[in-house]
């Protein structure tokens, strides 16, 4: 082979190369990318959203666009992304209803598991378990006493039946060998509002929505549903102090669409773990109670996995159904 012909083997090869990286993974991203939020603005999964985006708008030059896409449970905005273009320009910021939705509704209009490609597991944060201050329980050794001594005479309010407070309830219960009556409400903040007025015993809500009306007096808080203590909230007690082995945690993931690029993927990742390691960040996440991951996508994918059977069986030992 001549000195021409070589170089013509060489180009051709590297321009082979070339072809076989996507065009749209070289360049990405050439324009805004879609973060979709599940959830109406002002909650903590709108909260984690835009700080992401905020971030991956840094860290690209590009704009990372937060839009609220909110309705049953989480599942009108994860059908957008489930159905947009795998590109790597419509994400998903989603949290806990992603891995109770597939025990929960009969029919979703997707595959959990197949139509999604994790980009990290962005945070873990523990909820609440709120109680009354009249309640004469003190702390959760007393509480299962009272519910022992009062089967199903204890109310417990809800975001709704199948809602993570739900069913980080029923585990409780079901742990602890208790009985307590159920009471759904339309969304957290009616629950939480009727917990304050006395109407409800108790209510298992996210630390953001309950710390001011713990710190005012209004409710009590009894637990952390993590298996250690909140650095937030140092003198309660976890719930696993009292029942062993009980953990309930709210987690927020990082989603593309399936068959989007693995370059895409990759780069993504790569930055949204760098920002979850920023101080800022940590700062941040800490002063609601979160724990920063930003672990791998096949352990976001595993981890999920994980997390649709703990919270299936669950569902279906407490009868919940979608409302």
């Amino acid at each position: 082979m001549n000195t021409y012909a070589a170089i013509c083997a060489v180009a051709g090869a590297a321009a082979t190369v070339m072809i076989a990286i996507p065009a749209s993974a070289q360049m990405y991203p050439a324009k805004p990318v879609r973060v979709i939020v599940s959830s109406t603005p002002g909650g903590s999964v709108d909260a984690m959203g835009r700080l992401m985006a905020q971030k991956l708008t840094t860290a690209f030059g590009q704009s990372f666009v937060v839009e609220n896409r909110s309705g049953s449970g989480g599942v009108v905005g994860t059908e957008v992304v489930a159905k947009a273009p795998a590109d790597g320009y419509t994400l998903l910021m989603a949290y806990h209803s992603h891995v109770i939705n597939p025990a929960l509704y009969p029919k979703l209009p997707f595959d959990t598991l197949k139509a999604f490609a994790p980009i990290t597991q962005v945070a873990v944060q523990p909820q609440l378990f709120n109680v009354h201050p009249s309640l004469p329980a003190r702390n959760v050794k007393e509480f299962i006493a009272l519910a022992k001594a009062r089967p199903g005479q204890l109310l417990y309010g809800s975001a709704g039946s199948g809602s993570g407070g739900h069913l980080a309830t029923e585990i409780f219960c079901s742990m602890a060998g208790i009985k307590m009556t159920h009471v759904p409400y339309k969304g957290a903040s009616p629950a939480l509002i009727d917990t304050i007025a006395g109407n409800t015993q108790l209510m298992v809500a996210s630390l953001i929505s309950s710390l001011p009306h713990v710190r005012s007096g209004r409710l009590r808080a009894m637990g952390v549903t993590s298996a250690k203590r909140s650095d937030v909230l140092p003198d309660t007690p976890a719930i696993a102090e009292t029942v062993p082995g009980y953990e309930t945690v709210v987690s927020y993931f990082l989603l593309a669409p399936a068959g989007t690029p693995d370059e895409i993927i990759a780069r993504l990742h790569a930055e949204a773990a760098r920002a979850l390691r920023e101080p800022d960040v940590v700062e941040r996440l800490a002063r609601d109670g979160a724990e920063p991951i930003g672990n791998t996508p096949q352990e976001a994918s595993r981890y999920i996995l994980s997390e649709i059977d703990k919270w299936g069986k669950a569902v279906r030992a407490s009868g919940a159904r979608a409302d």
